[in-house]
Formats: C-alpha cells, structure tokens, sequence
C-alpha cells in the first residue's frame, strides 16, 4: 500500500514567483506530493496577470527581489484584486527591512532562503488546512 503524503491539498492552487529557475523548481519539488495544483510566474507583473485571470488562488509565494516590479509591489497589486490570497514573502535576504516592508505589503508570512522543506509544508498547512 501506498503511503500518503502529509499533506493534502488536493483543491488547492498554489503561485510560485520566481525569477530564478533553479528556485522555482526546488519549491514545486518540495509542494509536489501535495496534490495541489503548482502554478509558475516569473515576474510580478506576470504574477498579478495571473491573479487577474485565477483569483480564486489559495495561496502565493513570493520572490521579493524580482526584475521589473519587485513583489512588493506585486503583492500591494494582487491584494487589491484578491484580499483573500495568502502570499508568503521569499528572499535569501533576511533583513529586518524586508520583513517590515512584507508586512506593509500585505504579505501574510515570509520565509528566508534557502527554505527548508519541513518548515515550508509545516507554514503553507497552517493557512492551507
């Protein structure tokens, strides 16, 4: 028999922004036993089109520095269309600065790189489950 995976969250849409390709394919990796349904964008501009056309998405997580507009201003973008979606901040600079300015977005959680899978199935439950 088959073991299932921890999580569940087979009707769920999770949005990964992720400039960097090498990144945003660790992250679907670490979400691909979940069941959810992975979606990729590469820039906020593009992630905000996204939500345009999908705004029924769970949740996003959120590459903070990203060419063009970064996801701050993605997220103030997406929160005006979608106040319910979670986005969860990411970036490999872990400065208090970044961490205010997510909160002042909207960002609902931030995660630092490199992220941790456990930590990541264990933070996306607590707004998926």
């Amino acid at each position: 028999m088959e073991e299932s995976p921890a999580y569940q969250w087979n009707s769920k849409r999770i949005l990964v922004v992720e400039d960097d390709e090498s990144s945003a394919f660790i992250l679907g990796d670490m979400l691909k036993n979940t069941g959810a349904v992975i979606e990729y964008s590469t820039g906020g501009q593009e992630a905000v089109d996204f939500i345009r056309s999908h705004p029924d998405t769970d949740l996003i997580l959120m590459d903070i520095h990203l060419p063009g507009m970064d996801g701050f201003t993605a997220t103030r973008k997406i929160k005006a269309i979608a106040k319910n979606v979670v986005i969860i901040a990411q970036t490999a600079y872990a400065y208090s600065v970044d961490y205010q300015e997510a909160a002042r977005a909207g960002c609902d959680g931030f995660l630092t790189k490199p992220i941790n899978p456990s930590l990541l199935l264990e933070k996306l439950n607590s707004y998926l489950a």
